[in-house]
């Protein structure tokens, strides 16, 4: 069926439309209330099909190469809404604006209904009656709840009180001793009291962190008093400084967004009983354009995904984006109560955005990343990549005789490997093929929680290449992907920088790029920090799997049989979970009775 039939036939119900190019790579996703009016308004249906003239360049540019789309029928725009997000994090589609930012913020909380109550760290509700919340904190929440242990003197740690005995803690004048000392609940709760009076009180807590940094220096005490100093710093910067001080204590949650001609940024600022506790804020590379409404619907979906936050505050926005009213009743649903979602056009309101605003211009002056494009805009021209390797995706894997096989993945965004988002994987496969495959199906499944990067690289030639664009056709997925296979001499590798003449594979090409060709060592470098990982990990596993070995070894389980037990069941770990009957079908019943009285 050609796109001008799918359009006509499209229903009036809710749901969601997908558009193809000629080569059936995916370019937009949207949602409809109504499928047939809304794809409608993006055509004109005279002389012959064409783009609406009337729509944003960035639109009637991605319609004119689109040949084909479907569509999928659900209940209600809300359903519609919901499905959209989750398939734009999965898919990648190329005109559909991609917010990264996965996070959970934690809270600080504390438990009133316990005798001696503790400040705890959580990223969910505590199902409790009586828990007292604060937060969220973008970064420092870890740093202000061991500042608060170092100054009141509360339980340190949850087992104080089950021991019933004096600890150090009390002996270093960090706790009043409830655990044996006949302390009044009316004495504990002035400790907690200030506790809470520097939690929501970010100066209070500062100024007596620098006190106490002041004493540990001039005792000579400098490691103590350096480790203050940065946690002092690292708690600075979790929040946006402002002289905005509402009266009352309210709670509000701020977000605006900002666009330049590449990039835009998004600016979360958190209020809390009159006082901004912290902020954030997340970049977004704009290869094909900015819709500002995408965007906040993106930044509030992805903010508050499907679970009700501890703490629910009014929300409040820079602009009136077109599907405000939606975003709204779908927050309703995920808080469980009315979400109100208000533009504020004058008094202190105001002044918030204003200062989220004044931020957001601020963070797209000082990124740098700009600058720093020209090598990347030199890649994308000469690969053919359909967007900006502003985020990539690097993949190894490493075994030794088919025995502790692994996969890993390095994450290389804005001219620095990020080693938070580095993933490894054990793997079951043993050859070199099998391997790959199962460790990019295994990414390919976490996509939702954890959205596709703009580019994949892969340790490999060009079979390996193949195999990766085979996954993500197979998931629908439009991701660009290169290969990297390593020169060998007498059948061995050339790892040293400047002497590996390495082949470069596209799907369109091959490249044998000079040594000194700097796109060439961007690609190398992101290569040899995967191999890096993989290498370390493996060497892990061999280890823990050598000390396994030993001990099943001394049980009179011999070598044979552990790679025998290895090669059916995959990993020690899925031998412990096995029954005596499943053992029994790769070894003799003595045996699995030694391997089970081994394990228990």
């Amino acid at each position: 069926m050609n796109l001008l039939e799918t359009i006509k036939q499209l229903p009036s119900s809710a749901g969601i439309y997908q558009y193809f190019d000629k080569n059936g790579r995916l370019l937009y996703i949207g949602k409809a209330k109504n499928l047939a009016n809304r794809v409608k308004s993006y055509w004109l249906f005279t002389p012959e099909l064409h783009p609406n003239t009337t729509l944003a360049q960035r639109i009637i540019k991605m319609l004119e190469q689109t040949t084909s789309m479907s569509y999928i029928v659900v209940n209600s725009e809300h359903d519609a809404l919901i499905l959209e997000n989750s398939l734009i994090k999965q898919l990648n589609p190329k005109y559909n604006i991609l917010l990264r930012d996965d996070k959970t913020y934690p809270y600080i909380y504390i438990d009133n209904s316990q005798r001696y109550p503790r400040f705890e760290i959580t990223r969910k509700i505590i199902n409790s009656k009586d828990i007292t919340y604060y937060g969220p904190y973008s970064v420092g929440a870890r740093d202000i709840l061991n500042s608060i242990y170092e100054i009141a003197k509360l339980v340190q740690k949850k087992g104080c009180l089950k021991s019933k005995k004096l600890c150090l803690y009390h002996q270093i004048d960090k706790c009043l001793g409830p655990c044996e000392l006949p302390i009044s609940q009316e004495r504990y709760l002035q400790e907690v009291q200030q506790a809470t009076t520097l939690i929501k009180n970010k100066k209070l807590l500062l100024k007596e962190l620098e006190k106490k940094m002041l004493h540990y220096s001039q005792e000579l005490r400098f490691e103590e008093a350096s480790e203050l100093r940065d946690r002092i710093q690292r708690i600075e910067r979790s929040e946006i400084k402002s002289e905005i001080d509402f009266a009352t204590n309210e709670n509000f949650d701020i977000f605006v967004v900002e666009a330049s001609e590449k990039r835009a940024v998004v600016v979360r600022i958190f209020m809390r009983y009159g006082k901004i506790v912290s902020s954030s804020h997340d970049y977004i590379n704009l290869s094909e354009g900015f819709d500002e409404n995408e965007l906040y619907r993106r930044a509030l979906v992805n903010f508050y995904k499907e679970q009700k936050p501890p703490i629910i505050a009014p929300i409040l926005v820079a602009s009136e984006f077109q599907d405000i009213e939606l975003i709204s009743q779908h927050l309703s649903q995920v808080f469980n109560k009315k979400a109100t979602i208000s533009l504020p056009l004058k008094g202190k309101r105001k002044q918030l955005i204003e200062l989220a605003l004044l931020n957001a211009k601020e963070l797209l002056k000082k990124d740098t990343t700009s600058k720093s494009n020209e090598l990347l805009l030199q890649i994308q021209e000469l690969f053919c990549l359909e967007k900006l390797p502003f985020r990539v995706e690097v993949f190894d894997n490493s075994h030794m005789s088919g025995m502790a096989t692994v996969g890993a993945m390095a994450v290389y965004e804005n001219e620095k490997f990020d080693k938070k988002s580095y993933r490894t994987y054990h793997l079951q496969a043993k050859d070199e093929y099998a391997q790959m495959r199962e460790t990019l199906s295994r990414r390919v499944a976490s996509f939702e929680k954890s959205p596709p990067p703009d580019l994949w690289v892969l340790d490999g030639g060009a079979t390996l290449l193949k195999l990766a664009l085979d996954i993500l056709e197979s998931n629908g997925v439009t991701l660009d992907v290169i290969a990297i296979s390593k020169e060998k001499v007498d059948a061995k590798a050339h790892r040293a920088k400047g002497k590996a003449n390495d082949i470069i594979y596209t799907k369109q090409d091959i490249f044998r790029l000079k040594n000194s060709d700097k796109r060439l060592q961007w690609v190398q470098n992101l290569r040899d920090e995967a191999h890096k990982c993989a290498i370390n990990f493996h060497k892990k596993t061999k280890l823990k799997l050598d000390q396994e070995s030993k001990l099943l070894s001394l049980h009179g389980i011999s070598q044979a049989k552990i790679l025998k037990l290895l090669n059916y069941f995959g990993t020690f770990e899925e031998l412990k979970k096995v029954t005596f009957g499943e053992i029994c079908t790769v070894l003799s019943e003595k045996d699995a009775k030694t391997i089970k009285k081994f394990y228990n």
